[in-house]
């Protein structure tokens, strides 16, 4: 493939520079990482939170680069400087021009939280219908011959784009991802052909990378504003307290809004019964009324559900195929996700909720089945948002009745200066800062009609200490909790 095969007629800065038989130049990849250079690679210089790339030009020309991409810079000897505005895109688009392939239907869920179980369940509605079906989110990629684990929410263009050609080439139709509002912010998803969006809801999260909220939310919307096609479907879960907006956003970009939830007008919400492992919902489409039984607790999982529904019924899935798949649905891993429970029909979870609307939310949902007492054990990650702390802290102790502060990934962060933040809003609390004690701790407590939820890592399997990752899994702690109280 030459260069002007990949940067086309998306960057109109780039006609005056690409004449002759520089657009003729053959290319052997791009990359955004000098150290992954070799003769023939295009090299993309992007400003990091740590270092600006062109600090790296002239060790991507030492390794063979043949062109290099920024958005300033002096030239190299022999090698040519195409300077462009947003580098990021340009390193997006011409990944997904280089590799080519995509699945045919793409789809895409951005907000706070759900992303991961709305790929995932959509992913699943496909699947019974029939159609070779994906996802790529935070727990990794799921497809029919796959099941990697991995750890980015939204991954790096290259490394994207590679992905959805060898999804294609295996077959794969269908694929749900997830925008992660630095993905949206750092241009990643540009070059992946969307046939719908959704948006779940938004809270206070990675407020050490955004500066306000509203900077948040204008990242998340960044999937209907810029990469979504007009007039493509638009499902927005309608119950949350940033909903409105997230409408009127979709709606000035042209799409085909789509509601879901108690306030939908596309799948409504009329009633729920919550059981230990189970909700009945009646679902409102048209005039068709479907009763369904999600297996799965929380109300916030029958938001999801209803958002994976809308993604699948506006690509082409059948209402009642959709409704019959949400009645088989297997949780994603780490999110309200039941590991085990006591001779004494005590419950234990493990839930990826690290921020606060998400502990909220994961607290609230186990309470109707709760009929002793709700016990918590979480902490809060290092070197990100230090504000959610104390936030998190009050969250636990209302809604809880036995709250342990403990350590999730402290990162550079001394480990009790955490705790100490946390615990400032934590009256109720007692503190643990040996994860796996924690998670012990908390089992040896256990009764009759209690539940328990481990929040904060989900389906991580390590704990980040310093620069070092240590395997660390909440589920194998706390299956092995369980296990000890055994007689």
């Amino acid at each position: 493939m030459n260069l002007r095969d990949i940067a086309g007629n998306a960057f109109p800065e780039l006609n005056g520079q690409i004449g002759g038989t520089l657009g003729d130049l053959e290319i052997t990849g791009l990359s955004a990482d000098s150290r992954k250079v070799v003769p023939g690679t295009v090299f993309v210089a992007v400003a990091g939170t740590k270092a600006d790339g062109t600090s790296f030009i002239a060790d991507a020309v030492s390794r063979g680069a043949s062109v290099v991409v920024a958005g300033h810079g002096d030239a190299v000897a022999g090698v040519p400087l195409l300077t462009v505005s947003e580098p990021r895109r340009f390193l997006s688009v011409a990944a997904s021009r280089f590799y080519g392939k995509q699945p045919e239907t793409m789809v895409a869920v951005t907000g706070t939280a759900g992303k991961t179980s709305v790929a995932s369940f959509t992913r699943q509605i496909w699947a019974h219908a029939g159609h070779p079906a994906a996802m790529i989110g935070t727990t990794g990629v799921i497809s029919p011959t796959r099941n990697d684990y991995g750890s980015l929410t939204t991954p790096d263009p290259v490394s994207l784009h590679h992905l959805l050609t060898e999804l294609a080439d295996e077959g794969v139709t269908h694929a749900a991802m997830e925008a992660s509002s630095h993905g949206l912010d750092q241009f990643r998803l540009d070059g992946v052909r969307l046939a719908a969006a959704a948006f779940t809801n938004l809270g206070r999260d990675h407020m050490d990378y955004h500066p306000t909220v509203e900077d948040y939310m204008a990242a998340k919307m960044r999937l209907f504003r810029d990469l979504l096609p007009k007039g493509s479907p638009a499902v927005i879960f309608s119950d949350d307290a940033w909903s409105a907006q997230a409408i009127s956003a979709a709606r000035d970009a042209g799409q085909d809004v789509r509601t879901v939830g108690r306030k939908g007008d596309f799948l409504v919400l009329k009633r729920v019964e919550h059981f230990r492992h189970k909700q009945t919902a009646e679902v409102h489409f048209g005039d068709d009324i479907f009763e369904i039984h999600i297996p799965l607790a929380g109300d916030f999982q029958v938001a999801n559900a209803l958002v994976a529904a809308g993604l699948a019924i506006s690509t082409g899935v059948a209402a009642p195929v959709a409704m019959a798949a949400l009645e088989k649905l297997v949780g994603a891993s780490g999110r309200l996700e039941l590991v085990g429970h006591t001779g004494d029909g005590a419950l234990a979870y493990v839930d990826y909720a690290h921020k606060p609307d998400a502990l909220e939310n994961v607290l609230n949902s186990v309470r109707p089945f709760t009929t002793g007492r709700v016990i918590v054990v979480f902490g809060c990650g290092g070197d990100r948002d230090r504000g959610k702390r104390p936030i998190m802290g009050e969250i636990a102790c209302r809604l809880a009745d036995i709250v342990i502060v403990t350590d999730d990934n402290p990162r550079s962060e001394d480990p009790a200066t955490i705790r100490a933040e946390i615990m400032a809003a934590a009256g109720c609390a007692s503190e643990i800062g040996d994860r796996a004690e924690a998670i012990r701790k908390a089992v040896g407590m256990l009764k009759s009609g209690d539940t328990l939820i481990v929040a904060g890592k989900g389906h991580e399997e390590g704990q980040t200490i310093g620069s070092v990752t240590l395997p660390f899994s909440d589920h194998a702690e706390l299956r092995k909790a369980l296990e000890d109280l055994k007689p």
